[in-house]
């Protein structure tokens, strides 16, 4: 039993399989797992404690805070990096909890440096490089500046050389071919170190865009990674929302805020106890299903609820207090995103903090 609103259930197990299934796709390259954002707002230390199960032992994240978190969750021995950087200021919280910062700015490189000195020892960090996202990473400039003075690197060990693929999703797009290319020029300007290009898509490349490491982060949780063919990855969660009342209107009937939907003839509804302050946005269309029928949605979303139409659903079939799914196996997170016109990973990050997280394995 719960008094939640809305649940999302979370299949560890499907996670699991599917950092298995981009392990078989990476091509020896070694598959770190990208856990940003809470996991993508499934519980990054439980994600995380299950994939060290399958030897997955680095993690990235965005922000410090992240970083601390889950070095608490995960013990001393997992590699965790700090996609963002070094806030300004914060060096020594990287040391104090055994973090690799991704090194995106010569000032992100200056502060860590001064802690090295500082400390008297070498300190280790990935550095990332801009291969034509314009997003974060170092510039052609600031490469050539390196190479030239060696000395900018004294008292840091670069163990990884980065960057970001902006079309992977799209495997004719010129700008892969591009970014490899860029990549390829300003790595080797650099010291020698292991490197890293691919996401969750660009794992889907051809093997040479693998090297060393690969960073899935969406793929494991289920959004395709290869939108213009069947997803290769197991579905993970499955988001229900619960009937808060049921009411049948007459024809010319209106429902919700600004009276968007009138009825042309009488209707079976249902109000669902989720809104735009759990995740799901005001100016989606998106409705529910339940045992294979698809419910619409009717009237705009409330912060708190939203009504769907049952009528097509037999009298008993739905009652107050059961649950129907907004996200499942068929109305999938790439279901929901085509339809709301935005992508998996905001539909999936979107989901808010009174949504019931439950786990199965």
């Amino acid at each position: 039993m719960t008094s939640a609103g809305a649940l999302l259930n979370i299949d560890l197990s499907a996670v699991r399989e599917n950092y298995r299934r981009l392990c078989a796709k990476a091509s020896g390259a070694k598959v770190a797992a990208v856990v940003k954002s809470d996991a993508y707002g499934l519980g990054a230390d439980k994600l995380a404690t299950q994939l060290l199960q399958d030897k997955c032992d680095t993690f990235f994240v965005a922000h410090l805070g992240e970083a601390i978190k889950l070095r608490a969750a995960l013990g001393p021995s997992p590699e965790i990096l700090v996609l963002n950087g070094i806030p300004e200021g914060y060096a020594a919280d990287f040391t104090d909890s055994n973090l690799t910062p991704v090194i995106n700015s010569l000032s992100d490189l200056e502060q860590w440096q001064s802690l090295s000195r500082k400390l008297e020892k070498t300190l280790g960090a990935a550095l990332q490089i801009d291969s034509g996202m314009s997003r974060l990473g170092l510039c052609a400039k600031d490469v050539q500046k390196i190479q030239t003075n060696p000395d900018m690197l004294d008292g840091v060990n670069i163990s990884l050389v980065m960057s970001h693929l902006a079309c992977a999703g799209d495997p004719s797009h010129p700008s892969n071919a591009e970014q490899l290319e860029a990549f390829e020029t300003l790595s080797n300007m650099l010291p020698k170190a292991k490197r890293s290009l691919a996401n969750s898509s660009g794992i889907f490349l051809d093997h040479q865009f693998h090297y060393d490491l690969v960073r899935p982060g969406a793929a494991l949780y289920g959004i395709n990674p290869i939108s213009y063919t069947e997803n290769p990855i197991l579905p993970v969660v499955q988001l229900q929302a619960r009937v808060l009342e049921i009411r049948e209107i007459t024809a010319g009937a209106h429902v919700g805020y600004d009276y968007l939907y009138k009825a042309s003839n009488p209707r079976r509804l249902a109000t669902l106890s989720i809104g735009y302050a759990d995740g799901w946005h005001r100016q989606w269309t998106v409705g529910a299903t339940y045992n294979g029928t698809s419910l619409p949605l009717v009237g705009r979303i409330s912060m708190d609820s939203m009504v769907i139409d049952i009528s097509d659903l037999p009298e008993a079939q739905l009652s107050r207090n059961m649950f129907v799914d907004l996200i499942n196996k068929t109305q999938t997170l790439d279901v929901v995103a085509n339809a709301a016109q935005t992508i998996g990973y905001e539909v999936l990050t979107s989901i808010g903090e009174r949504v019931e997280r439950r786990y199965t394995s």
